[in-house]
């Protein structure tokens, strides 16, 4: 599971029925270990708070083990290549699940690990893929809304002060969320474009499953009567890998935050989603995100329900 685009959709469907059949077991107190003595390596180049927890339970609920492992206590930076990870932790472990979100370098790495390991490859973030973050928004997004078909999500750039960030969310989503008949808005200023083979990708997807793909430069416009908002920030990767250029770029669209003006442009039932963490004040307001609309802890929970699915679908 490096990308959501790699699965076909009878096969992700298969996701949604399992993951809501775990969480039924667990909510039960019904034992799963669908993966005793199993043992999963998350290799880790970049910091986490949901994804690290959510595997390291969900591998133990499901009677495995998580080893975690911090890129900076191998030997990567001495020598180990992609291809030497996949081949030998493909031999030690049972599954192996990699983070590394460097601009040009993060997807390439967890697909050439991928190309050398004989056990499955999970894609816990990287520049370009975020699926099972995703995963967890479609199986939210069905928990709240049911079919997805025909309704309107609007995935809009918000402005954030904190670090540059990956382009993998916003990208995955127009990607899955075409896949299921939504009418997608993509919203963002000129500068904040995504990949333009992933649009094209999206694109082709709307037409072949019934969805639209709409690409939008006004954040009110996108919000208007939507049933579904999801604005988070993300870099302007593709006008500048500069970091200073690339701050100075955002601050012109520091007034593009999800706040209850804009919240009440769409559906009254709206629900406001966000992949987290935010920054609270500048990309949301504490009312929205703390609102009765927002179901970003859902959203958060359903991270461990996709990903033991998965796992309990691949690592067997």
């Amino acid at each position: 599971m490096i990308s959501t685009q790699d699965w076909t959709k009878s096969e992700i469907d298969s996701v949604m029925e399992v993951a809501m059949e775990l969480k039924r077991a667990r909510a039960m107190g019904k034992p799963h270990a669908y993966l005793q003595d199993k043992v999963l390596a998350m290799l880790f180049f970049f910091s986490s708070t949901r994804t690290r927890s959510s595997f390291e339970a969900g591998i133990a609920q499901l009677g495995g083990h998580g080893a975690f492992i911090d890129s900076t206590t191998t030997q990567i930076s001495h020598g180990d290549t992609a291809k030497e990870i996949g081949e030998i932790y493909g031999r030690y472990y049972d599954g192996i699940a990699i983070r590394q979100c460097d601009w040009g370098v993060g997807n390439q790495y967890t697909s050439d690990v991928a190309a050398a390991s004989r056990v499955p490859v999970l894609n816990m973030q990287c520049e370009v893929y975020h699926p099972f973050q995703i995963l967890a928004d479609l199986l939210t997004i069905i928990e709240q809304k049911g079919d997805p078909r025909g309704k309107t999500i609007a995935v809009s750039y918000a402005y954030a002060s904190s670090y540059q960030k990956p382009l993998s969310v916003p990208q995955s989503l127009i990607l899955l969320m075409t896949r299921y008949g939504m009418n997608v808005r993509l919203v963002r200023p000129p500068e904040f474009k995504l990949m333009p083979d992933i649009v094209q990708q999206a694109q082709d997807n709307a037409k072949q499953h019934g969805g639209t793909l709409e690409i939008m430069d006004d954040m009110d416009a996108g919000f208007k009567d939507a049933d579904v908002v999801y604005p988070k920030s993300w870099g302007c990767w593709l006008t500048t890998e500069d970091e200073t250029e690339s701050v100075e770029i955002g601050k012109k669209y520091s007034d593009w935050i999800a706040d209850e003006r804009r919240m009440a442009l769409a559906k009254p039932d709206a629900i406001y989603m966000h992949c987290l963490p935010a920054d609270r004040n500048i990309e949301v307001t504490d009312g929205v995100i703390d609102g009765p609309n927002s179901v970003v802890y859902d959203e958060a929970e359903n991270r461990l329900h996709v990903q033991k699915a998965v796992m309990a679908l691949t690592m067997n």
